[in-house]
C-alpha cells in the first residue's frame, strides 16, 4: 500500500473541521482546578465530556464526513483500544455508514460494550498484531476505508480544532500538555498552536511503562520502547513512535513528561474529587504530568482526554 505523504496539518484545514464538525461534538467546558492558596495554575479541558466519553470524536467526525459517496458505502474500519473505535462507530451511524473494527482484547469492557451499541462489528485481536495493522495501514479481511487512529490527516485536522477552543477560553495559557498514544491528538493540537500561539509550550505526557516518545525526542529519531507494560493507563502509551508519526509529531512539539502509575492513580482521584468527573488513567497522565512542576510557569491547560473505564476498576484505582 502507498501512503499518502506526509505534510503539515494547516490552520485552515482544523478551522475548516471545527465548522464541519460543530453539529457532532461538543465545546467541552475548559474548568480552573482548586488546588488552594499557592497551587498552580491548572485548567482542565473535559473531553471525558464528549458523546462518546472521549476527544477522539473529534478526528472521526471529521474523517467520515470528508468520505466521498462511494467510500461511505463501502464502510470504514479502524483499529482501537476502545476510545477511537467508539468515535468512528458514533460518526458511522450518524452517517449511515458500516463500521468494522479490530479491537485490542485487553480493551476494557466497558469500551468493548459501547463499540457493540453503536452498531460497529467488532474483532477481538492480540496487542500485537493490531500494533502491526497500526504501522501498516492493513488487516486481513478488513475492506472500506480505512479511518486510521492517529495516522490520518483528517482525524488529526478534527483533533486540532480542540486548541481553538482552548485559546478562546484561556488566551494567557503558557502550556498544553495530553497524554500520547499515537500522537495524533498530539499533532493536532501542536499544529493549531504553532499556526496560533507559538510560545504556547506543547507537551506530550506518557507513563512510565510506555514512553517511546520521551526517548525518540532525546535520540532525534523515532524509537520503540523495549521495556513496555501493560497497565491501567490502556489509552496512552504505545510500544514504540511511529516513523510517520514522529515526522508529524516532531515539528510542533516542545517536549515530554513521563509520569509514575502512582501519580496518574492520584491524578485521577484528583479529578474525581476537585472536578467531580470520571477520567480514565490516559485521561489523567496529562494533570500528573503538570503536577511534576516540569511543564513550567501557568496557567497550564491539561486535556482530559477520555473518561470511558470500568466503574469498578475506577473505584478500585482511586480507593486510596
Amino acid at each position: 500500500m502507498t501512503l499518502a505523504p506526509i505534510r503539515p496539518i494547516t490552520l485552515a484545514e482544523i478551522e475548516a473541521a471545527q465548522t464541519r464538525i460543530a453539529g457532532t461534538v461538543l465545546r467541552t467546558p475548559l474548568v480552573k482546578l482548586d488546588l488552594g492558596p499557592g497551587g498552580p495554575d491548572i485548567r482542565l479541558k473535559l473531553e471525558n465530556l464528549q458523546p462518546t466519553n472521549s476527544y477522539k470524536i473529534r478526528g472521526a467526525a471529521n474523517a467520515v464526513a470528508m468520505l466521498s459517496e462511494a467510500d461511505r458505502k463501502r464502510g470504514v474500519w479502524t483499529i482501537s483500544a476502545g476510545n477511537a473505535g467508539q468515535g468512528v462507530a458514533y460518526a458511522a451511524r450518524a452517517a449511515g455508514v458500516p463500521c468494522r473494527i479490530v479491537v485490542i482484547d485487553t480493551a476494557p469492557q466497558t469500551k468493548i460494550d459501547r463499540m457493540r451499541a453503536l452498531g460497529a462489528e467488532l474483532l477481538l485481536t492480540p496487542f500485537d498484531l493490531c500494533w502491526r495493522a497500526l504501522e501498516e495501514h492493513a488487516f486481513p479481511g478488513m475492506d472500506g476505508t480505512l479511518v486510521h487512529p492517529f495516522d490520518d490527516h483528517d482525524f488529526i485536522a478534527g483533533h486540532g480544532s480542540m486548541a481553538l477552543e482552548i485559546l478562546d477560553d484561556c488566551p494567557d495559557v503558557r502550556s498544553v500538555i495530553c497524554a500520547i498514544g499515537g500522537g495524533g491528538l498530539l499533532t493536532g493540537l501542536g499544529s493549531a498552536l504553532r499556526a496560533k500561539a507559538p510560545h504556547v509550550k506543547v507537551l506530550g505526557a506518557e507513563p512510565e511503562t510506555a514512553a517511546p516518545l520521551s526517548l525518540s525526542l532525546a535520540a532525534g529519531r523515532a524509537q520503540e520502547f523495549t521495556r513496555w507494560q501493560r497497565s491501567f493507563v490502556d489509552g496512552a502509551g504505545g510500544r514504540s513512535v511511529i516513523p510517520r508519526m514522529w515526522q508529524r509529531m516532531q515539528p510542533v512539539v516542545d517536549g515530554d513528561i513521563v509520569v509514575s502509575l502512582e501519580d496518574t492513580r492520584q491524578a485521577m482521584r484528583l479529578i474525581a474529587e476537585k472536578a467531580r468527573v470520571i477520567a480514565e488513567g490516559a485521561g489523567a497522565v496529562a494533570l500528573a504530568a503538570a503536577l511534576s512542576g516540569k511543564a513550567g510557569n501557568g496557567p497550564i491547560v491539561c486535556v482530559v482526554s477520555g473518561g470511558n473505564v470500568d466503574l469498578k476498576t475506577f473505584a478500585e484505582l482511586i480507593d486510596c
